[in-house]
């Protein structure tokens, strides 16, 4: 049985959700650090001006591990990024046919940790692809990610980063309509809102 070890995402990228469909279990560290301007609270999306980051504001105390952080209400960003998502993908082929599902994590029902936001977020998402992933979250994870990840090739909660990815030999980003792919190009790994409102029930095929 293959496993892997992952961080949290806030709608993760495409990369990350494709471990999800080809490993046969999955660890969310809960017990690293808690690191800024990564995917543990932000996914990126395309608009019109080109990529946009969408990112959950977060309360720190005297703990600083992902499991214990706090979501902040600071600003209105719930109303913010439900926007920036009808806004950008409103003309996408299924922003319409997910809308209803995708929603209420934005005007419903308030999270108070990021890590159940998120899992919730997962749940969802993993439902609307149709994958069935076996998904442990843990705090026996001590270690923080090392580089090189060679050391633990199934490990990436380190290479699986927006700004500074590592290299993933597995992770071919193959092309897919996208709404703005005229304007910019194809734009690989955004959130994996981004290929599920563009491609709907034929996403699973590019994980």
């Amino acid at each position: 049985m293959t496993s892997v070890l992952l961080s949290t995402t806030y709608f993760g990228p495409v990369q990350w959700y494709q471990k999800l469909y080809r490993y046969d279990s999955v660890s969310i560290d809960l017990q690293e650090t808690f690191q800024k301007q990564t995917y543990r609270n932000r996914c990126l999306i395309a608009t019109t001006q080109g990529i946009q980051a969408l990112t959950v504001p977060v309360a720190h105390d005297a703990s600083n591990t992902i499991g214990d952080i706090r979501i902040s209400d600071h600003g209105n960003w719930r109303h913010l990024h439900w926007q920036a998502l009808q806004t950008a993908y409103g003309d996408s082929p299924f922003f319409e046919y997910y809308e209803d599902d995708l929603r209420p994590f934005f005007t419903e029902r308030h999270w108070e940790r990021l890590k159940d936001y998120n899992m919730s977020i997962c749940q969802k998402m993993c439902e609307l692809l149709d994958i069935q992933p076996i998904i442990v979250q843990t705090s026996d994870f001590r270690l923080q990610p090392s580089c090189p990840p060679s050391i633990n090739p199934d490990d990436f909660r380190l290479g699986i980063n927006p700004k500074h990815p590592l290299e993933d030999v597995d992770f071919q980003p193959k092309p897919y309509y996208q709404v703005y792919q005229q304007k910019h190009g194809f734009l690989p790994n955004l959130s994996i809102l981004d290929l599920l409102f563009n491609m709907g029930p034929e996403s699973i095929f590019y994980l």
